[in-house]
């Protein structure tokens, strides 16, 4: 079995359209979420999100191709370009045909599809752009990827809701793992900050409506009642062990274990057992070769959603027992609040972080403890510890539960 580490990420999020502004937002315990700027929210049940601020997609993309791709694509797209940058791969010098992407998108090009659906009403069949498929499916950011650095080996989309990019990476994982790719782009995007996008998760009446930014996106706290939408992208360059070594690559940490189950019991709220997220997390372990104890952080799901808080602090104590209060568990969610197919990309970079600086990131905005989330949700402040082992948990609509485990890199 071949080993897997990390030496590429690139970042585009509400806290910063960079790796650096990202994990510094972090680190300082900044919120992303804001009052609404992209659309008119009169009519809309929810007026706060968490978007992108100042994106300029011809930083990273030619303006012809930029038009040609939904935003979502375009987070991607920018993404993918800080990571191969970062990794310093030399794509003149590698063997394509054993460079893959699995990049995936739970929506995929929403923004298109309300776009042109409108243009289809109001000024007919004619008028609907001949880019109207290619920009609004899902796929076409791992494709676009694929064409512009010419990756021939494998190239897919999971596409699990939440669990969008955690699958993604941990199927990249795998694939190096296994021998069939040297280097993999794995990452999610996502850009469903529309009316419709709103609109649609106020009425399955999972969005929190308090227009108090500070208290919207609040994961584990009593006073919780909906998640806050984010949007943006998370890319990481996955790379074959010898392979980095050999071209003296720079290496964030590695990836150690991956855990995918389903539910198989609701269309969106989870098992209230937490049965199959904890089967997810125990594969992750198992597949790590390591005990329980050796798990040093945990960042959480935390939607800040009533039920899935809950219940996914009942499948961290039914994995780790009673030593689940001994390990810190936090959601940056209540920073970026939810990317939802991109929130596991940008988490995967949190947990890298995490032991390469041996930081633990806070859950920000906790105030309130409920009786039913009684773990260490590292509130308020992140802190300074030794960070060997960084869990990473997704839990997607349809029952998809998807966990990575990351190790510090300490050298062979």
């Amino acid at each position: 079995m071949k080993r897997v580490v990390i030496t590429g990420m690139g970042a585009i999020t509400p806290l910063g359209n960079d790796l650096a502004s990202f994990w510094n937002g972090i680190k300082e315990g900044k919120s992303g979420v804001d009052f609404i700027k992209q659309f008119d929210t009169t009519d809309q049940k929810v007026k706060v999100a968490a978007e992108v601020k100042d994106f300029k997609p011809e930083e990273y993309i030619d303006k012809k191709e930029a038009r040609r791709m939904d935003k979502y694509c375009q987070f991607a797209m920018a993404a993918a370009h800080q990571a191969i940058l970062d990794s310093s791969l030399d794509l003149e010098k590698i063997n394509k045909e054993r460079l893959g992407v699995i990049v995936g998108s739970g929506i995929g090009g929403l923004y298109t599809i309300e776009e042109q659906v409108s243009k289809l009403n109001s000024r007919g069949p004619s008028k609907v752009s001949p880019f109207f498929i290619p920009m609004s499916i899902g796929n076409m950011a791992a494709g676009n990827i694929a064409i512009r650095y010419g990756a021939r080996g494998i190239c897919t989309s999971v596409v699990t809701a939440c669990a969008t990019a955690t699958n993604c990476i941990g199927e990249a994982f795998r694939n190096i793992k296994f021998g069939f790719s040297d280097m993999m782009i794995a990452g999610g995007a996502e850009s469903s900050i529309t009316p419709m996008g709103i609109a649609g998760f106020a009425s399955l009446n999972a969005l929190s409506k308090n227009e108090d930014v500070t208290r919207a996106s609040i994961p584990f706290d009593k006073e919780r009642e909906g998640f806050v939408m984010g949007e943006g992208a998370g890319v990481v360059i996955l790379e074959e062990l010898e392979h980095a070594l050999n071209r003296g690559a720079k290496i964030y940490g590695e990836v150690v274990g991956y855990g995918a189950t389903c539910d198989a019991y609701h269309m969106t709220s989870p098992s209230p057992d937490g049965e199959g997220a904890a089967r997810a997390m125990e594969f992750a372990i198992e597949e790590a070769g390591i005990k329980k104890a050796e798990v040093s952080y945990i960042n959480a799901h935390g939607t800040s959603t009533p039920l899935n808080d809950k219940f996914e602090t009942i499948a961290i104590k039914r994995v780790f027992g009673e030593s689940a209060y001994n390990i810190p568990v936090s959601s940056t969610k209540s920073m970026t609040g939810h990317l939802l197919g991109a929130a596991g990309a940008i988490e995967a970079i949190v947990c890298a972080k995490a032991t390469e600086e041996n930081f633990i990131p806070p859950t920000i905005g906790y105030k309130i403890k409920d009786e039913d989330c009684d773990l260490d949700y590292v509130p308020t402040k992140g802190r300074d510890a030794v960070v060997n082992y960084a869990m990473s948990n997704s839990l997607g609509f349809g029952g998809h539960n998807a966990v990575v485990l990351f190790k510090k890199w300490t050298g062979r």
